[in-house]
Parts: C-alpha cells; sequence; structure tokens
C-alpha cells in the first residue's frame, strides 16, 4: 500500500457502464434520501493490490463477477476526502482522517438480473439504478462530491 496519505484510509471504488453508457448507483442499504446513493466501494485487504480490492469489493456489494464485466481504465493516483466533524466524531476510535481512493472502470456486460445485492453479508445497497455519470456528483453525500466530480471528469469518455 502507499505511503501517500498516511491518515487516510485506503479504498477503491469502482464505476459500471452499461452498454448505454449509464452508470450503476446502488442506495445504500438503510440510509435516507437525499445522498444514499453511490458507486461500489470499500476497504483493501493488507496485501490486496487495489485492482484486487476492487473485484473482491464489487462482488462482495454486487454479486458481479469479472466473467461479467470488461475493465475500461482507471485513475492512477489517489483521490481523497476528509471526514467532516461529525463523522469523526462518531468514529473516535477510528484513526482514519478519511479515505484515500483508487477508482476503476469496467463495462458490465450482463443483465440487471444477475445483480446479486445480498451476495455477501452485510448488505451495502438495497437496490440499484442506472444514471447518466454527469450526474453523479449531485447524488452524492456533500463531503464525498469532490471525489466524485474527479471521477465523473476522469471516466466521461466511457459514457459515450
Amino acid at each position: 500500500m502507499s505511503a501517500a496519505y498516511p491518515e487516510h484510509r485506503p479504498n477503491v471504488g469502482l464505476v459500471l457502464f452499461n452498454a448505454e453508457g449509464k452508470v450503476w448507483l446502488g442506495k445504500r442499504y438503510g440510509a435516507d434520501e437525499p445522498w444514499c446513493w453511490q458507486f461500489p466501494q470499500g476497504g483493501m485487504d493488507e496485501g490486496e493490490t487495489p485492482e484486487e480490492a476492487g473485484l473482491r469489493e464489487l462482488y462482495e456489494e454486487t454479486g458481479v463477477t469479472t466473467a461479467l464485466i470488461e475493465p475500461l481504465g482507471s485513475i492512477e493516483h489517489w483521490l481523497t476526502y476528509d471526514f467532516p466533524p461529525e463523522v469523526l466524531a462518531q468514529r473516535k476510535k477510528n484513526r482514519w482522517r478519511g479515505q484515500k481512493q483508487r477508482w476503476f472502470a469496467y463495462r458490465y456486460l450482463g443483465t440487471d438480473a444477475e445483480f446479486d445485492l445480498k451476495a455477501v453479508p452485510p448488505q451495502e445497497f438495497s437496490e440499484f439504478r442506472w444514471v447518466s455519470l454527469e450526474t453523479t456528483p449531485q447524488l452524492i453525500i456533500p463531503w464525498k462530491r469532490g471525489v466524485y466530480e474527479q471521477v465523473a471528469e476522469a471516466f466521461a469518455a466511457f459514457s459515450a
């Protein structure tokens, strides 16, 4: 794992594009509107590469296997966000100031019926939808928006 941003938890994020160029967003299980939608993401386990962690997280959160995707691209550097004070207060025992994320884009080759949001407990998402990439920053919780804006810019060519 990288020594960059030592106070930020290593994390990965994934963007799935369908044949129409729309992106997959999951509604966080138990979260309330308006900012309950996000891309699959999660922490890296010790010894995992960012891509290995991403593929594991994708399966755990959506049931999607590598047979249902093809790689489109990645962002080769860390994108970071800090937790706001109210989140830090809830995480007093957590040593992380925020998260640093590596992002990957994949083309989804399957059908909606092949998603299994209960593939690996605990369930992360209660439902999903396909949206245009440029709308995603407005759907995400405000303190993560800067990262989503960078992801949307970096992966814009895949939505065409």
